[in-house]
């Protein structure tokens, strides 16, 4: 039986190529687009769960409030002291651990730098909390000295080739040379930090590198400290006495450190994915953009399933007598129902192999979308294999359960009579179809054209200073004592027109200034309303980046105790003190942690950070030489290539022993909204799949509804209509869907989009044109589709459709 039904699908399919090609093909691209999602959000969810202790394992951050209670900064670091008294203090803590991520110059032989990003001291708990897998030495000694390192198996092919790395020597930031005692495998794509290189924390109390005294600072919050609980242990005891534990810990004139900063445990598997802090060790997803195109692919899967059922049941009539003549010879409903369903089950399979082969073929462009490294390899992978064929099973039962239902529900007599007639309710089933498919392809287009839109709003809106040619590099501490001779050096060249150093370069985040800040003025005293951004700059930074000074004056060496007894605000921090306007803030002395200093100037409000934060206040001061670690270098813009030149040479004669490493401020601006450009782009693709898919269905709709009423077409030609007006007859109940389907999409995709746009401090409105131009394209495009086989049919030879009357 099984073979007969096989024999029969095998036959519809070849005798209507056609059909079964849109079925088959549309199917197969809304497989392939959902698969190439489903591995997206695979990958995203399983961030850090190849940790053997993952669901053991939180990270401890820190929060600060402002004077008026208000939420401040939350650091995913916390201060080095905290983790050595969590141990003691809490029984339940099995371990804990401390790292320090830090980019550091390697050098290997006095000719050989590299500048490495992800450097981290590490204790030896590290490797009881995390899985590590170690190719070279052992994970109980490895970091248990000081001055010692590992790296990773591809640092080694690039530091060491065809050596031992084992006791070699490495030197860090030309300061401390280390002994290389093991080497581990690197951290898979779905890790929230990779180390390339593990130094021993011991070393760290070396002076020359951060020293004791530091170690035991509460307030420097740059390490990220995890702890590893019992297993099914209730965390929730131990977030309960934080509060407390600080107070014990921490001394702060008379007023209990917990009523104004506390600490939070977060859960490693949900860091990825839930985590958004201030000092993340790396950029991490989101789970509104999981869900978001989880949807997507829901949608595209829908839009291909509806296509199948639509042509399905609108081609019933063609099957009429076939299901008329099996009942009358015995078949009952539910075998009609299983031939139907095994008829789809077998396009769905094939579907599915197509879609697998578009999945592979599409992957490295999706890849390069996403920034990830997805794989597909159903044949190894059995979660992927899984995917594959529960989605053939899926698509075919659903897409097929209507249709057989549908089909196999005729009455022989009247079929066989020939008195077949569509029910009402399934010509209006169809109709909802084609509604739901471009209502669905509308909300799409009309937020890809949002997404655009904002990223259009971020790159020209006026960000309050001037990034053009401005060039960003290191500043490395052991310049200081020559740094007037390198930037003199610059500029007597007019490639340069200024050098500036800063502790933040634009477009990074500031930290936050967590010191009790409050202001004198008039004799009267009082504390800050909200917490301060903290940005040390020299007197350069300001005419670098071309910033106006609102009130007062920037910082000059004309005044030698600005560095010691000068502040300068941006007018967000002249409101968050009170002033009304920025004239009455100058000349009031403000208290910053032990600095005295005097309100000299007031700076506009400008965008040093992402559009995403909102601009905050900020205090701006000039610290010790030794803090600072940005440089900014202006170029004149009429030869870059000569500045760059300029600047290599300046370098190697200052600094021989680093690698210059420079960025363009302009471009590193625009990487601050790569995901948000990767995101249009995907949109972009899914959204024109959704609608190529959409207008695959709408084609055979409108070939099957032009078949149908051949001989009425041949009857109005014959009576002098035109081809225009036969055209219109054709298009207008589809173009009338397609209106509706927009009228639809309009209040989805507003209400869509506008909570995406909350994301952002700074943001674009929705305007009524982008609803307007959506329309007009899915019009436009329906028309196309849909106008080829009416033109066909318009100018066919009325003599053919009448031939048989």
């Amino acid at each position: 039986m099984l073979l007969n039904y096989f024999k029969i699908a095998i036959r519809n399919l070849l005798r209507h190529k056609l059909f079964s090609f849109i079925n088959i093909f549309g199917l197969a691209v809304g497989l392939a687009c959902c698969l190439l999602i489903a591995l997206f959000i695979l990958q995203e969810l399983s961030y850090d769960r190849f940790h053997a202790h993952a669901d053991r394992i939180y990270r401890v951050g820190r929060y600060f409030t402002g004077e008026d209670g208000m939420p401040g900064v939350q650091l995913a670091n916390i201060a080095p002291p905290f983790a050595p008294l969590l141990k003691n203090d809490f029984p339940a803590v099995e371990e804990v651990t401390r790292l320090l991520q830090h980019k550091a110059v390697i050098a290997v032989n006095p000719q050989k730098f590299f500048t490495e990003e992800n450097v981290f001291f590490a204790e030896p708990s590290f490797f009881k909390i995390f899985t590590v897998s170690l190719r070279s030495g052992h994970a109980q000694t490895a970091l248990s000295e000081p001055n010692t390192i590992l790296l990773t198996e591809k640092l080694v092919t690039k530091y060491f080739p065809k050596q031992n790395p084992i006791d070699q020597l490495i030197r860090l930031d030309n300061k401390v040379t280390l002994k290389v005692t093991g080497v581990f495998k690197d951290f898979p794509v779905n890790s929230h930090f990779h180390p390339n290189f593990l130094v021993s924390f011991s070393t760290l109390q070396d002076s020359i590198l951060f020293g004791r005294e530091n170690l035991a600072n509460f307030s420097i919050n740059r390490f990220t400290t995890y702890v590893l609980v019992p297993p099914k242990y209730n965390v929730a005891s131990i977030s309960a006495q934080l509060p407390a534990f600080l107070d014990r810990h921490i001394e702060y004139q008379n007023t209990r450190p917990s009523s104004y900063n506390n600490l939070f445990l977060q859960k490693l598997t949900a860091i990825h994915l839930h985590s958004h802090l201030d000092t993340e060790l790396e950029a991490n997803g989101d789970s509104k953009q999981v869900y978001l195109f989880g949807v997507i692919a829901l949608f595209i899967l829908l839009i291909a399933c509806i296509n199948f059922m639509n042509l399905s049941t609108a081609r019933s009539s063609l099957r009429a007598k076939e299901i008329g003549v099996r009942k009358v010879m015995g078949a009952n409903q539910s075998k009609l129902i299983v031939q139907f369903l095994s008829e789809s089950l077998l396009f769905a399979g094939i579907a599915v192999l197509l879609a697998a082969v578009f999945t592979d073929l599409a992957l490295p462009l999706m890849n390069h979308l996403t920034g990830k490294e997805l794989i597909f390899n159903p044949a190894n992978g059995w979660l992927a294999g899984g995917v594959v064929l529960g989605l053939a099973v899926l698509v075919g039962l659903v897409a097929g359960s209507y249709p057989a239902l549908y089909l196999s529900s005729f009455q022989p007599v009247k079929v066989l009579k020939g008195k077949i007639v569509h029910l009402h309710g399934t010509v209006s089933l169809r109709k909802a179809l084609v509604v739901l498919q471009f209502t669905i392809s509308v909300v799409l287009v009309v937020s890809t054209a949002v997404v655009y839109k904002q990223l259009g709003y971020l790159h020209t809106k006026a960000l309050g200073l001037n990034k053009d040619y401005i060039v960003t590099l290191p500043y490395i501490p052991s310049l200081s004592p020559r740094y007037q001779a390198f930037r003199n050096e610059l500029l007597a060249n007019n490639a340069v027109t200024q050098v500036a150093r800063s502790i933040e370069a634009p477009s990074e985040r500031l930290l936050n200034s967590w010191g009790e800040m409050g202001v004198e003025s008039g004799g009267t005293y009082k504390e800050a309303s909200q917490s301060f951004e903290f940005l040390g700059i020299d007197s350069y930074f300001v005419p670098t980046y071309k910033i106006k000074v609102v009130a007062g004056r920037n910082f000059s060496e004309a005044y030698p105790t600005d560095s010691t007894k000068a502040f300068l605000l941006n007018e967000s921090g002249v409101k968050a003190l009170g002033f009304k306007t920025p004239q009455q803030a100058l000349g009031s002395t403000l208290d910053y942690g032990d600095r005295r200093a005097k309100i000299v100037g007031v700076l506009p409000d400008f965008h040093f950070e992402s559009m995403h934060q909102k601009i905050k206040p900020i205090l701006f001061m000039i610290p010790p030489a030794a803090e600072f670690r940005h440089l900014s270098v202006k170029l004149s813009g009429t030869d870059l290539k000569a500045g760059i030149t300029l600047l290599e040479k300046t370098w190697k004669q200052f600094l021989p022993d680093y690698p210059l490493e420079y960025a363009f401020l302009d471009q590193t601006f625009g990487q601050l909204y790569a995901a948000e450009q990767r995101q249009g782009l995907l949109f972009t693709l899914f959204a024109g799949m959704a609608i190529l898919i959409a207008c695959l269905g709408l084609f055979g709709l409108a070939t099957f509804a032009t078949e149908q009423r051949t001989k009425e077409i041949g009857i109005r030609k014959v009576l002098g209509a035109s081809v225009s007006s036969i055209v219109a007859l054709l298009s207008k109940d589809f173009l009338k869907l397609v209106l509706l389907a927009n009228l639809l999409a309009w209040p989805i995709a507003w209400h869509g989009m506008h909570r995406w746009l909350q994301d952002f401090a700074y943001r674009t409105s929705i305007s009524w044109s982008t609803f307007g131009l959506a329309t007009l394209l899915a019009l436009f495009i329906a028309v196309l589709t849909i106008s080829f086989q009416a033109i066909k049919a318009a100018i066919a030879n009325p003599v053919e459709a009448l031939r048989n009357e």
